[in-house]
């Protein structure tokens, strides 16, 4: 069994990754931490537990996370880079599930982090976890960095397109809408159900922090700099992404549901979907799963690509899970066999 740690067990990505592995057939779960609830039962938090996780809430002590084989931080930006470096000299694997390894560029993270990187000499090891791209890199890595949940949506998105050299990279746009969750769990007024509901708007149009993120990754895709717009958006629901990307043909094709669905043949996560396809983020809820369909509206040089997940799962703790399952030799798919809830 894989003895595994949860830095921030409480937060929204926290219990989704305890939902998934307290039925992980390889995993103990050994320490789950907080600050704010320790000595509390975590089953008394998230009553959804019960009979489950059978554990109390402790302090983020180094002694404690040592004894576990796998450590996942689940913790706002700033945190994971702090504790990683001691983590990893004692031989505990680590998957930090925000910013602070995504970055290859220090100077970048300081620049959109606001604050200088903790451990800079860690950024070159770390492998970003998007497992579809980069399963072999992962299989050998003892840092992980789990992208973000837009990311994930459109990487995946374009990377077909990017890989085969069939769009032009300088051109690319991203509009994405993401439900109220993707916040984290917190009280901000912007997130108030009286808020948030029955509205629709953008934000973060002249600069989002998953935009140097998405812009790395595309890049090496196409093997050199990309020229992308992301415009993110908040939507009146609580789980899911919903990706529409635009990329203008430079090549001729003659089968773009082809390419994608050889692309992703062996992907087990990714389910492209047939051709005219719309797809919907209820039907990837709850699921590690991202859907794609492909579009090229009226024969014309530009492609449309949809691409949903649930921000929580395969953007975020679904793929978590995913990456240590590679980590650590287990099949891929190991406690992730979800179906996606519906209605």
């Amino acid at each position: 069994m894989i003895k595994v740690g949860i830095v921030g067990g409480t937060g929204y990505t926290g219990v989704e990754l305890l939902r998934l592995l307290c039925l992980h057939p390889e995993v103990h779960i050994q320490a789950v931490t907080s600050r704010s609830d320790a000595g509390k039962r975590v089953d008394a938090v998230y009553p959804n537990l019960r009979g489950f996780v059978d554990t109390v809430f402790s302090e983020p002590a180094m002694e404690l996370l040592a004894g576990c084989d796998l450590v996942f931080f689940a913790t706002p930006n700033g945190t994971a880079m702090r504790m990683a470096p001691e983590l990893l000299a004692r031989g505990v694997k680590v998957i930090d599930l925000a910013a602070d390894f995504r970055l290859q560029d220090p100077a970048e993270w300081e620049q959109w982090y606001g604050e200088p990187h903790a451990c800079p000499e860690l950024l070159t090891e770390a492998v970003y976890g998007l497992p579809e791209v980069r399963r072999d890199a992962i299989r050998q890595a003892r840092l992980v960095a789990n992208p973000g949940c837009y990311p994930t949506a459109v990487q995946l998105g374009f990377w077909p397109l990017l890989h085969a050299g069939l769009i032009d990279p300088a051109h690319l746009i991203a509009d994405a809408k993401s439900g109220v969750s993707g916040a984290g769990r917190k009280a901000e007024i912007p997130m108030l159900m009286a808020e948030a509901g029955e509205s629709f708007k953008a934000y973060g149009v002249s600069g989002h922090r998953h935009w140097p993120e998405i812009r790395q990754g595309l890049a090496e895709f196409a093997g050199g700099a990309v020229g992308l717009t992301f415009v993110p958006h908040l939507v009146p629901m609580i789980r899911g992404i919903h990706a529409t990307l635009y990329g203008r043909l430079t090549a001729p094709v003659d089968d773009l549901q082809g390419l994608f669905e050889r692309h992703y043949a062996g992907s087990a996560f990714v389910d492209v979907l047939p051709q005219g396809s719309h797809p919907e983020t209820r039907n990837v809820r709850g699921a590690n799963r991202c859907q794609i369909a492909v579009h090229r509206p009226q024969s014309g040089n530009t492609v449309v690509v949809l691409a949903v997940i649930d921000n929580l799962v395969k953007g975020a703790a679904g793929q978590a899970v995913q990456n240590m399952n590679l980590m650590c030799g287990l099949a891929e798919s190991a406690g992730l066999s979800l179906v996606g809830l519906s209605p």
